[in-house]
């Protein structure tokens, strides 16, 4: 096997870095998702890979690896940027239901495109089906930068609420899938949950003491050392690892909340600020990265010649169809007002590969092309492209038009006081 010069490597890495900070630039003056961009460099090397070289090397443990870091880093990112606050009270929960409303729905839309075109079963159909339902905020995040403050903070909250729900809905499915009745699904999923919400308040309030109280400079990448080792001992022990993750960053972020009376009497507010000014800063330089290593590396094992299948083209086309029909509908009833823009804003990417490549053999679907990920995600990534440019430049505020009773708004409220 040719060796590759230690020194190439690394004049590679850097231009890819350097070309995705450009890329994100280019992507805040035009509303172009630079993930189009970090796709269309990893085809371009590998075209020239190929020409050079005559080969693609085998990058795919490596796509994994980074994707596992990369969804820890999303959801930490997303949650150290949720305040639990009154005032967005309205907009969570408006967030909250368009998030889970499309997710379910979209997951049996498509689910039922599986089961008719490739002759499989619902759980094996649910299994691949919800990975392509799930929203991905990594890149939501970096194309809204530019919205108006409703609609900003609106598509961070909901693509944040997918990302989690639909990573923890895929994830416990796979686990309940043996079970032999409903109460056993129910029992697990439930115990499932009550355990890692323990072990998520326990070690988060664990973790904030301990590293508010460090000196040492070295401390915030120690942190996120710790968090990726619970998280991975979390899913060798089967528990919704992400739940940790999310937990830990809401209540660093939401220390107030958290944080009330004898507690409060031993830690230092200032110090805690430091940690999480500091972390967040590291969690939005690492995230950058690894999205730029992992749609690059998974622009490099795309083959041009296999999108051209004719089944690969209707399936895609109809998830598409059935992703955008149903979001219209979920918008239309939690919006009401210019809507446009939102249900334009509904990219697949980083968490859908990842998903894909925790699918156990076991519940392989022989017939499906992994091209239909690509296809799906190039699609939707210039559908929102195209609403971005159109409608992104509207100032009209998000109209919050959830109809919640004064009840259940009033006891949410309660909780959050």
């Amino acid at each position: 096997m040719e060796q590759i010069n230690a020194y190439v490597l690394i004049i590679a890495a850097s231009v890819i870095i350097i070309l995705s900070y450009f890329f994100g630039e280019i992507s805040r003056k035009t509303n172009i998702p630079s993930v189009l961009m970090l796709l269309t460099l990893g085809i371009l090397l590998r075209q020239l890979l190929i020409s050079t070289m005559g080969k693609v090397i085998d990058l795919l443990p490596l796509l994994e690896l980074l994707g596992i870091v990369g969804l820890i880093m999303i959801v930490l990112e997303a949650a150290l940027d949720l305040d639990l606050c009154r005032e967005k009270l309205p907009l969570l929960l408006k967030a909250l239901w368009v998030s889970i409303v499309s997710l379910f729905v979209s997951a049996f839309a498509i689910a039922g495109i599986f089961m008719g075109l490739l002759n499989t079963d619902l759980i094996n159909a649910l299994i691949y089906a919800i990975p392509l339902s799930i929203m991905s905020s990594a890149i939501v995040i970096p194309s809204v930068a530019n919205l108006n403050k409703d609609k900003k903070e609106f598509m961070i909250y909901e693509s944040a609420f997918s990302d989690i729900l639909g990573i923890m809905f895929f994830f416990m499915l796979i686990q309940s899938a043996e079970a032999s009745s409903i109460g056993q699904v129910v029992g697990s999923i439930s115990l499932n949950l009550i355990l890692t919400l323990l072990l998520s308040i326990v070690a988060s309030y664990g973790l904030i003491y301990v590293f508010h109280k460090l000196k040492s400079d070295i401390r915030l990448f120690l942190l996120i050392a710790v968090l990726i080792l619970l998280y991975a001992l979390g899913k060798m022990l089967h528990l919704s690892s992400l739940i940790i993750i999310l937990a830990f960053g809401l209540i660093l972020n939401n220390r107030w909340i958290f944080f009330k009376g004898k507690i409060k009497e031993y830690i230092n507010d200032d110090s805690i600020q430091d940690v999480y000014q500091q972390l967040r800063l590291v969690t939005i330089e690492s995230s950058f990265v690894v999205r730029t290593f992992f749609f690059v590396i998974f622009g490099l094992s795309i083959s041009i010649s296999s999108l051209l299948n004719f089944k690969v083209l209707l399936i895609s086309l109809l998830i598409i169809i059935f992703i955008y029909g149903v979001r219209w509908i979920v918008v239309r009833l939690f919006i009401r007002k210019n809507y446009l823009l939102e249900w334009s804003i509904a990219p697949r990417g980083l968490i859908t590969v990842l998903l894909f490549f925790n699918i156990p053999i076991e519940f392989t679907i022989v017939e499906f092309q992994s091209e239909i990920l690509l296809v799906v995600i190039i699609v939707s990534s210039i559908i929102m492209t195209i609403g971005m440019i159109k409608f992104g430049k509207q100032s009209d505020n998000l109209i919050v038009d959830i109809d919640l009773s004064e009840e259940m708004s009033g006891s949410l409220e309660s909780q959050i006081d």
